[in-house]
């Protein structure tokens, strides 16, 4: 196997094992980006190859989403409007890696601002599936799962706000990890939605994501969201034992609409799960079929008053008018902004608007609000009820690029089975389960209780060490 196929697991024994040195990995790597980094555009950007080379005593290369601040290069969530900016800090998580021995290969391409389930959306344009370079990668951290997929990283952090760490794990055959909001800090992330963001790793199996969840995860007293909560070692919930377990089947997650070789994989899982000793449990999450609509009214709301601050004074891109006027400071405001956004920021950011506008509050914004909180208690009462729930990762295998930008409601649909989770605020999972006629990766999510990180990397563990998927990669 070539070196960067290997999981990061594998190459921490090679390396304890003196078979491995971290120079001959990251000169790989580096050698892999140059051959592959043209056809997937994963990386945004990546160091130069000496820095890499002479940086001691990192071992692991990660990527970085670009919406994470990396202190003193580009951070520009793919868009022109942050054109230039290079934040004077780290974000904790990227604090936490270099101190944990990873090497900051560069900035993953991604949907400008997160907006968007395909990482087409990105002003460096779209990147592209690793199992057929003609399809999207998912997203929006589509950089980060081609990125992994691909073999130019060991792994990569992503951020999810409606399913962009699960979506593209699926779409790409990985392995993508969203915590319980608050397990993971926020400090050092360009927010979208402030109440649903949260960061989490992408890899190639189910044993790197519990150890760099175990890196990333913890109290951060610099992110007012973050929670005090004993960070376990995950690894210890790798176990292949799920008898008893408890499989919660919703069936408003089993629903016409769903591309039939997705709903296959994903029964012949649970009956793989059964056949470990784990007990089926059918249920139901009643407010599931008002997820989207939700998602789409709170999410776009903290999103205008989150993209307000970009305005073209303070950091990134600033346009002046191009036939002159009065040239005044508003003249100033609406050319950067007209220039420096994309149409789905832009879109969003308008439908934020409209839905906190004065007249509209109340019967948009804080109806959505109420039916949030319907969706969370029917977790927390269906986890009374069982231990984990499963579900496809999305209704579809990767589509081709182009196929759904014209479409706005075809694309927010891809996130239906994800966006519950971070409504919810609950850990999610998803790992493979399969591949189409068209030998495109299937998804299988697993969903938990808060902070219950440790069932849903158990029953994923359980599930992907009784399978072969996790051990395809794609050739490119």
């Amino acid at each position: 196997m070539n070196l960067f196929d290997l999981t990061a697991n594998e190459i921490l024994k090679k390396i304890q094992c003196s078979e491995l040195k971290p120079s001959a990995l990251k000169a790989a790597i580096i050698e892999r980006n140059s051959l592959v980094n043209p056809k997937t555009n994963a990386f945004i950007r990546t160091p130069d190859a000496v820095t890499i080379l002479n940086t001691d005593g990192d071992v692991l290369p990660v990527g970085i989403k670009d919406n994470i601040c990396i202190k003193g290069h580009l951070t520009t969530c793919g868009s022109r409007i942050l054109d230039g900016f290079r934040p004077p800090y780290d974000a904790c998580v990227v604090e936490k890696l270099r101190g944990a021995g990873n090497v900051i290969f560069g900035g993953l391409n991604m949907d400008e601002f997160a907006f968007g389930s395909s990482c087409e959306t990105s002003f460096y344009g779209p990147s592209r599936n690793p199992w057929d370079l003609s399809r999207v990668p998912g997203g929006s951290s589509g950089g980060s799962a081609a990125a992994v997929a691909a073999g130019q990283v060991v792994w990569a952090l992503g951020s999810d706000t409606g399913g962009s760490i699960r979506q593209p794990a699926s779409f790409c055959g990985i392995v993508g990890l969203k915590p319980t909001y608050g397990r993971v800090s926020r400090y050092g992330l360009i927010a979208f939605g402030s109440s649903l963001d949260q960061i989490g790793p992408l890899t190639k199996d189910v044993t790197d994501c519990a150890l760099l969840l175990n890196v990333i995860g913890g109290f951060d007293p610099r992110d007012s969201t973050s929670m005090d909560v004993a960070v376990p070692d995950y690894t210890q919930a790798l176990t292949k034992d799920v008898k008893g377990l408890r499989i919660g089947i919703p069936k408003e997650y089993f629903i016409d609409g769903i591309q039939p070789e997705v709903l296959t994989a994903v029964n012949k899982a649970i009956e793989v799960l059964k056949g470990q000793g784990a007990l089926i449990v059918p249920l139901s999450l009643p407010h599931t079929e008002y997820a989207v609509a939700t998602y789409y009214i709170v999410a776009t709301a903290e999103a205008s008053s989150n993209l307000a601050r970009f305005d073209g004074v303070e950091f990134g891109l600033r346009a002046m008018p191009s036939v002159p006027r009065k040239s005044s400071l508003l003249d100033m405001y609406e050319e950067t902004r007209a220039q420096g956004f994309g149409n789905e920021a832009k879109r969003r950011i308008m439908l934020g608007t409209y839905v906190l506008s004065s007249g509209y509050y109340e019967a948009y914004y804080l109806r959505a609000q109420k039916v949030r909180t319907l969706i969370k208690q029917d977790f927390d009462k269906a986890f009374n009820e069982c231990d984990v729930i499963i579900s496809p990762t999305s209704p579809t295998t990767s589509f081709k690029i182009g196929e759904k930008m014209d479409d706005p409601i075809a694309m927010y649909l891809s996130d239906i089975f994800t966006i519950p989770a971070n409504l919810a605020g609950i850990p999610a999972i998803s790992i493979p389960c399969g591949f189409d006629s068209a030998s495109l990766p299937i998804g299988l999510q697993f969903m938990a209780k808060p902070f219950a990180e440790e069932t849903v990397l158990r029953a994923a563990y359980a599930y992907e060490q009784a399978t072969p998927w996790h051990e395809r990669r794609a050739v490119l």
